[in-house]
């Protein structure tokens, strides 16, 4: 959402036809923020570097004037204007004009956009007719096929009475994503397109849709393509499933709790479908850079593409650039012959001979010194490693995953890491979200952790703690959460952790949100930003590049929360 909170959407009639509305959904990469711009009928939006444009993005990889969106009825086009840069549809170049169909990912600088539309409502969801879903299912199994992408379609019958069906479509439009369509397909059925979802995500659609108390609810699910290839295959098999006339789906999830040997919690759609994503890269040989917050569990994110991947049955070895000393970190990535320095009595292995035929994480990869980067770029380059104090190449067979809480790309053009390091290891990106944009994973975790760390595994929560857990920041993400339970455990004894087995300053951070029932979402989660924001500078004695990397946010993006919500630096 932007400042102004999320942009409401009605639906508008002409002569009782409703009309169809297009947005465009947008992120600057290292903001935590969306902006949702409508395209109006017969419209042209440019994008690029100068202010007056329909959507600025202030970025020297930007072009002055690097592309125009034209939409024409339902024609919805983006012709790039020369760019130096170039503008992707897709993951791919393009030249002069190229058509768009709902879904389309645009790439221009560091702005990602999805190209999104919705149709007639009944309420503020909009609610697209039996015709409305063939075309738009049509487009999107066009579009899987042609790029490979995920494709479900969920069906759902309930039986009972007629508002309260209306009221249980309206609470499960909510949980949608802009992208999704949801459609009537009869008099007490409805359809739900969900691009960009597999098996997984669709499964949670379909848990929020069996969530209606006093309603029976019948549902199918289908997938592209194992299901059908066609619009009319998917809808028939989903048809079917829902009847019980065909046998249920087969399991595509892979059960990671096996593989991983521990317990995970994936509540959340962009969790489930992070997983997805993870399970895909798997396959390939590609380097993978995981982003996110300290403790979002990128060490997880990354075990698990090892894990599901052709060199499962090989080493995983993990090293935390930030945790050696600069002068240490080169002998321990790349080994040494004996008596390369004082102390080398024997000849060693380094992390990356140490993972031959496996997998290198290296966390926190920004932390390396930049002497260290040209030598790791090489090695990515070259596919061989020399030993300190050695002279010889040693060949290696090694896939590399890393991780950064830094925005790596913000460091290279400050000439903090190596720009040609970064883009050799971001050819595949896996952002994870903070916990606090995954709320409803957090009274989850909490029961998880209670469970997990009491002696007999049967702790509990009170629902009062869970309320408080749930409106606190956690700027320590899943770790905090973690640590809090475990230190509640201590103290409550009798295994139910009370409000007041809570550390002090999560009851307190949390108490204003969770009193202030007069606020819209809007409001609470400003006020979460803002607590976060103040913390995290009183923590660091108002020191903006320290806080600043507290957050996992650029000093830049920090100075704009501070005028965001006027916290003014305090003298020196």
């Amino acid at each position: 959402m932007n400042d102004d909170g999320p942009t409401t959407t009605h639906a508008v009639f002409v002569d009782g036809t409703p009309q169809t509305r297009w947005y465009l959904v947008t992120t600057i990469e290292g903001s935590e923020s969306s902006r949702v711009v409508q395209l109006g009928d017969d419209g042209d939006v440019e994008i690029g570097r100068l202010a007056s444009c329909g959507i600025p993005v202030d970025h020297d990889a930007v072009s002055r004037r690097h592309a125009v969106l034209r939409r024409r009825g339902d024609r919805i086009t983006i012709e790039d204007l020369g760019s130096r840069n170039r503008t992707l549809v897709n993951g791919v170049a393009i030249d002069g004009a190229r058509r768009l169909t709902a879904g389309d990912v645009l790439s221009i600088g560091p702005m990602t956009a999805i190209l999104a539309t919705s149709t007639a409502a009944r309420s503020s969801r909009q609610i697209a007719t039996i015709t409305e879903l063939e075309d738009r299912l049509d487009s999107e199994v066009d579009r899987a096929r042609r790029y490979q992408r995920s494709l479900s379609l969920v069906m759902v019958r309930f039986t009972g009475s007629a508002d309260a069906i209306t009221t249980h479509i309206e609470r499960l439009g909510e949980h949608l994503r802009r992208m999704d369509l949801l459609a009537e397909y009869g008099a007490d059925e409805i359809a739900l397109v969900l691009p960009e979802a597999g098996l997984v995500a669709a499964e949670v659609v379909a848990a929020r849709a069996r969530e209606a108390g006093g309603l029976e609810v019948q549902i199918g699910i289908a997938v592209f393509p194992a299901d059908g290839s066609s619009s009319g295959e998917l809808i028939s098999a989903a048809s079917a499933r829902r009847r019980g006339a065909l046998g249920p789906r087969p399991a595509e999830r892979v059960d990671l709790q096996t593989l991983l040997g521990r317990s995970l919690v994936i509540v959340d759609p962009q969790m489930q479908q992070l997983f997805e994503l993870a399970k895909r890269v798997a396959s390939s040989s590609i380097t993978v850079l995981i982003s996110g917050e300290t403790g979002v569990g990128k060490e997880v994110v990354a075990e698990a593409i090892h894990r599901l991947s052709p060199r499962a049955s090989g080493p995983y070895v993990r090293l935390n650039c930030a945790a050696l000393p600069a002068s240490l970190v080169e002998a321990e990535l790349f080994g040494y012959e004996k008596g390369a320095f004082t102390g080398a009595v024997a000849a060693k292995l380094g992390f990356f001979e140490a993972a031959s035929g496996g997998t290198l994480f290296l966390d926190e990869i920004g932390e390396l010194p930049l002497a260290v980067q040209a030598k790791l770029l090489r090695v990515l380059e070259h596919r061989t490693i020399t030993r300190v104090g050695g002279t010889s190449e040693i060949a290696i067979d090694v896939r590399l995953i890393c991780a950064s809480n830094r925005e790596l790309e913000l460091e290279a053009r400050r000439a903090r890491f190596r720009e040609d390091l970064y883009f050799r290891i971001s050819g595949f990106r896996i952002p994870v979200p903070p916990l606090r944009d995954r709320p409803s994973e957090i009274p989850v975790l909490a029961a998880h952790f209670a469970r997990e760390l009491s002696p007999d595994h049967s702790a509990i929560v009170d629902p009062s703690t869970l309320a408080l857990l749930s409106n606190y920041g956690w700027p320590g993400n899943v770790r905090e959460l973690r640590n809090v339970i475990e230190r509640a455990l201590v103290l409550s004894g009798n295994g139910r952790i009370e409000p007041i087995h809570l550390p002090e300053h999560v009851r307190e951070r949390s108490a204003p949100v969770a009193a202030s029932g007069g606020l819209d979402v809007r409001q609470r989660v400003l006020l979460v930003e803002r607590e976060a924001v103040e913390q995290a500078l009183e923590a660091n004695k108002w020191n903006q590049t320290h806080a600043a990397r507290q957050l996992g946010v650029s000093r830049f993006a920090l100075i704009r929360l501070m005028e965001k919500h006027d916290l003014k630096a305090r003298p020196k």
